[in-house]
């Protein structure tokens, strides 16, 4: 499907279906408001799917893989060959976010994107081949990819969103793997919510002190060499970001055209939701905010497309790990939402219901 028609399928979401969904939320066996953001959850996902009574049976969380040239500066604590060795690690089973969505019922598939290896003729139905590139080029020298790479990896992310979509999936997780990743992710921080890079770049995979003055330096290097233009996100991620991020940000835009909630991971996923948005910002009613990262960009970034994040854990591992703990929650509001029995179906009195104060215990309705 081309960019232009997936764009001119993403509506703002219907604000009837989420007033609906409000009644039954205010009409369930407790007082209003009383199960706090489940409550916000379930009606954002009635709003999305414009279905009354929505189903999230098939899950899947996207783990986009791709290697970065910057790498080369030193900027990470781990090689890059560390990318490729953890792919083969994700479809064998064994990582962090293999154990989180297996607890979550979720599908964890594998996209190389831009991995600088050869996979050959990998035998596994979660990976998914669609390199765009062999790595980015290094953003401290030069732009990251030309503008029609940078459009491929958001193509692909468009193209797997509506793959998924007619094959039934009914909730979308965003994931990354790629060493250096974070530098890239730190300067589109930088370039679209306008702080200063020291203020949006953080430690990443555990760098000291002299590694982080480094790596804060290579990002402003990268952004003065490449003068990303703020209007163009698709320039911006050219210039500065990376086929993984490129990918998430197409996700993004294809979960939307297709009405399809996408859960957003940590620092990278939510630079590629950025993109997304700066490129249309009605992505945002689709996008839910898995948590907070301990990279310090990260909240600067939800803040400027206005998202609350659902979980706090300290987390920053990436691979779509948050985003499987926040399906769970997620998940969990939709079931209040659809299983929980009204007053008039439980026959309970319904003055609980009522805002002004009645009773000195209104949280205890048994």
């Amino acid at each position: 499907m081309e960019s232009k028609t997936v764009l001119s399928k993403i509506v703002s979401t219907n604000g009837k279906f989420a007033e609906q969904a409000q009644q039954r939320l205010d009409n369930l066996t407790k007082p209003q408001g009383s199960l706090g953001r489940l409550e916000e959850f379930a009606k954002q996902l009635v709003a999305i799917t414009e279905d009354q009574m929505p189903e999230l049976d098939r899950k899947a969380i996207f783990t986009f893989a791709g290697d970065h040239g910057v790498a080369d500066e030193g900027v990470s604590a781990f090689p890059k060959e560390v990318t490729s060795q953890m792919v083969f690690n994700f479809l064998n089973g064994g990582a962090g976010i293999n154990v989180l969505a297996r607890h979550a019922g979720a599908d964890v598939i594998v996209v190389d994107i831009g991995v600088d290896h050869d996979f050959g003729s990998v035998s596994n139905s979660a990976f998914v081949p669609k390199k765009v590139m062999k790595g980015t080029k290094n953003i401290r020298k030069g732009p990251a990819m030309t503008r029609d790479e940078a459009q491929k990896c958001i193509d692909v992310g468009m193209e797997l969103a509506d793959e998924y979509a007619k094959k039934g999936y009914k909730i979308f997780g965003t994931g990354d793997m790629g060493i250096a990743n974070t530098t890239p992710s730190s300067a589109i921080a930088s370039v679209l919510t306008g702080r200063p890079v020291e203020e949006v770049t953080g430690r990443g995979t555990g760098i000291d002190n002299d590694t982080w003055d480094l790596k804060v330096n290579v990002i402003k290097d990268a952004i003065a060499v490449n003068r990303p233009d703020v209007s163009d996100p698709v320039d911006v991620l050219s210039k500065i970001g990376g086929t993984e991020i490129g990918g998430i940000a197409g996700l993004v835009l294809g979960a939307a055209a297709n009405r399809i909630p996408v859960v957003i991971d940590g620092f990278i996923s939510t630079a590629g939701a950025l993109i997304a948005y700066a490129i249309e910002p009605k992505t945002r009613d689709y996008m839910f905010a898995a948590h907070r990262s301990q990279e310090t960009g990260h909240r600067a970034m939800l803040e400027k497309i206005d998202l609350r994040p659902i979980l706090d854990l300290d987390l920053r591992l990436g691979e779509g790990t948050g985003a499987a703990l926040a399906m769970m929650i997620i998940e969990a509001g939709l079931k209040i939402y659809k299983e929980m029995t009204t007053f008039e179906e439980a026959a309970v009195a319904n003055e609980i219901q009522s805002p002004e104060p009645r009773a000195q215990n209104t949280d205890n309705i048994s």
